[in-house]
């Protein structure tokens, strides 16, 4: 492995260490946040710009690293921002920092995986060449498929960039959208599975089912 690649792999690994180490994930939890809440309006009130830039920041970092606490980081973007403005600061957050840890799997362990199977894949990366926006709505969708796995699986493959990015950037607007909402009213949300109902999950997988409609039709009517 190339000098650059080893010293970008410690110090991501570094920081997830440090993370785990500190016990960070204690901020990120709903009873944190609600306690908290006066605090940060207070300080966006007051700090706009500043308060909009590090809460971007926060949330990038977490996702480059696929760091638990999106969720709330959500919740929080509706608490702080509205639904409107909180929706549009995470999705833009969360698409940057899957974006990088895409990119940061790729340039790590891409040809490790592709030398050693690539004639298995092969398949399946040039389905992902042609249909790959499709497939990835579909998995940005359907919340069955963890948000940090598909950015570390998709980086393995040749899926292009700009299909992830805008796959990401679009995929992920319903989902954020219904956290961030929450969010605004967080006095009401007492744990985290109240907002992701069985009604609500359903929805998202009928959105991915007809992401999924293009693809089905190519291959029927080949």
């Amino acid at each position: 492995m190339k000098p650059q690649k080893i010293i970008l792999a410690i110090a991501a690994t570094l920081l997830i260490a440090l993370f785990f180490s500190f016990d960070l994930g204690r901020f990120l939890t709903l009873a944190a946040l609600k306690t908290n809440r006066q605090i940060l309006l207070d300080y966006y009130a007051a700090h706009k710009l500043t308060m909009v830039v590090g809460f971007m920041a926060l949330y990038i970092v977490q996702t480059a690293l696929s760091l638990p606490g999106a969720a709330i980081l959500s919740l929080a973007a509706g608490a702080i921002f509205g639904s409107i403005m909180g929706t549009l600061y995470t999705n833009i957050a969360a698409t940057l920092g899957a974006t990088l840890a895409f990119l940061i799997t790729r340039y790590l362990l891409r040809d490790v995986v592709l030398n050693k199977f690539g004639s298995k894949l092969e398949g399946i990366n040039r389905e992902l060449e042609t249909r790959g926006f499709n497939y990835l709505l579909f998995l940005r969708l359907v919340p069955l498929f963890p948000f940090f796995l598909i950015n570390l699986a998709a980086g393995l493959t040749r899926l292009p960039l700009r299909t992830f990015f805008f796959g990401t950037l679009l995929g992920i607007i319903p989902g954020g959208f219904v956290f961030v909402n929450a969010g605004a009213s967080l006095a009401s949300i007492d744990s985290l599975s109240a907002i992701a109902t069985p009604r609500v999950l359903g929805s998202f997988a009928l959105l991915g089912l007809f992401a999924l409609v293009p693809v089905l039709y190519n291959k029927f009517k080949k």
